[in-house]
Order: structure tokens, then sequence, then C-alpha cells
């Protein structure tokens, strides 16, 4: 599934491709629309209802986005958020969520159709936003005005804080630890306590922090607390500079993998040396989540 680094990176190129120009991270909503006013929203197909999870009908997501302008898009946690604007006016919120396997591709119109395309959202000049999704779990809103995405996608009300946000500190991940018998790569896999985590960057920050995976939440120190809170930052600003995870089914919009798998310290490389030890790579099952760790780097104290 994606997660926040490959998330991001998506959301960077729906601002470049149907705003107008980049913008600022926007890593929570915010009422300001900004100023650039990209191509209009001319129709749309959806190939899928069952894709469309608010309004109750296709038909009404379609009318919703259509003749709008994307202000901006933001991310929470693995959410994206595009704001519209209709004749200068509030327009609403269109909501996608990839889940496992949903892809964002800007073509051109004319193009062929990719196989498992669910959505196709069309704009001036020809261009278009397609939705491609082989497992069908991806999701998509039009939040009416002058609601908040909040009010229709319930789940942004139970998220915790962005992991490279002021509100994600080392204090703050050592309280929430403190009564969790789970293990400690469940714990973080837990998106009440930090938002747009997931496996991989779990794995990796792990790894970094020299804990094992199945060790229990309430027993880190606060000498553990903040190696790992260090390493969540330290692994997602380098999956950001390399455009996420090259993963089976995550592209950029414009097909494109991210290069960071080339570069992971644990993560889909079991049986092979660890980087700093050369101890075999092991894995285990939490919550039916493959994990990747070394036993020498990582061991489990008891």
């Amino acid at each position: 599934m994606p997660e926040l680094p490959e998330v991001e990176t998506v959301r960077q190129g729906l601002q470049h491709y149907t705003c107008g120009s980049p913008s600022p991270d926007r890593s929570a909503t915010t009422d300001d629309p900004g100023t650039t006013e990209g191509p209009r929203i001319t129709g749309g197909m959806v190939l899928r209802p069952q894709t469309i999870a608010a309004p109750a009908t296709a038909q009404a997501f379609l009318q919703g986005l259509q003749g709008c302008h994307i202000a901006n898009w933001q991310r929470r946690g693995k959410y994206l958020l595009g704001q519209l604007q209709r004749q200068g006016q509030p327009g609403g919120w269109w909501g996608v969520h990839l889940r496992m396997t949903g892809q964002m591709l800007w073509l051109d119109a004319t193009e062929p159709l990719q196989t498992h395309t669910r959505v196709r959202i069309f704009f001036e000049n020809d261009r278009e936003l397609r939705f491609v999704d082989p497992r069908t779990f991806g999701q998509m809103w039009w939040v009416a005005p002058p609601q908040p995405p909040e009010a229709v996608i319930r789940t942004l009300q139970t998220l915790g804080p962005e992991p490279l946000s002021p509100g994600f500190s080392p204090g703050y991940l050592l309280q929430r630890l403190g009564k969790i018998r789970r293990p400690i790569k469940t714990t973080l896999l837990d998106q009440a306590i930090v938002a747009g985590l997931g496996n991989i960057y779990a794995d990796e920050a792990l790894f970094l922090s020299h804990i094992h995976p199945c060790t229990p939440s309430y027993t880190l120190t606060p000498a553990q607390g903040e190696a790992l809170h260090a390493a969540i930052v330290q692994v997602l600003h380098a999956s950001l500079q390399e455009g996420g995870t090259t993963l089976r089914d995550f592209r950029n919009l414009k097909g494109l993998n991210g290069n960071y798998g080339s570069q992971a310290w644990v993560y889909g490389r079991f049986k092979q040396p660890c980087r700093r030890c050369a101890t075999e790579i092991d894995r285990l099952k939490l919550s039916g989540r493959s994990s990747h760790f070394c036993p020498q780097c990582q061991p489990f104290l008891t």
C-alpha cells in the first residue's frame, strides 16, 4: 500500500499538473484555497461505481466535480484532498484514497485505456486523470460545500499527527506508547498514533533505531523513543527525496517508479545480508503483516 512518501509524491504531481504550478507542502486541511487556477474539469466517467464512497451515486459525484478548478491538493495521512472552486466560489472537496493498488495517471485523453481503469476525470485541453486500481479497494469522495472533508470522510477525524509535523514529537510518541502492550511494529501501523506511516517505513525506522519489531510498545525507554522518532523522520525524508519506494503497483502521475527501494535497509530484503553487519535479514508476521529485521542489529530483549 502506498505510504506517506508515495502519497505525497502523487500530491505534488497533482498540484503541478491540475493546479497550474507547484505549491508548498500542504499536509493538513486549510481554508486557504491558494491563488493558482488550473484547468477546469469538464466531465468524467465512473467505470466502477463502487469506487465512489460519497455521494450516493456516481452521477452526483461527477456533477459535483464538473465545472470546477482545483485550487490546491493537500495530504492528510494517506488521503489526498483536492480543494475545489467553481466560478470563484467554494466547490467542495475531492477526496481520494489509493488503498493497496490505486494509481492516479495524468494522460492525454486519446491514450488507450489502461486495464483496471476505474474513474476518468476530464480536463480542458484534452487532458485527463485516470484512476487505475487492480485490487479495487481505492475510494473517492465529493464533499459538498460548505462541509469540511472530515464531515464526510469520517476516518480523517481519527488520524494521529503527521510524522513530519511539530505535533509528532519524541514526547508525544513516548506518551502514546506508555500504555500500549502491543508489539511496537503493530503500534506504528496504527493511523491513530501517527498518520501516514506503514509497513515499509516502520520496518526501516525500527532497524535504524535498533528495536526489534516484537518489542512491547510500553517498554521503550526514553532513549529508544527518541531514537525511534528520529529514525521515522529520517527514513521519510530520505524516501521523499527519492519519490517513494518502487512498489508493484505504485507509480507517480507520469507512470514512473520511486527509487527508495534500492537503498532500503531491511524492507523487502529477506535472506539478504544486512547492510551493517552482513547477518541474514529475517522476516516474521505481526497482525497479518510481514516485518523485516536484522536479528543481530535488532535483538529481542526480554
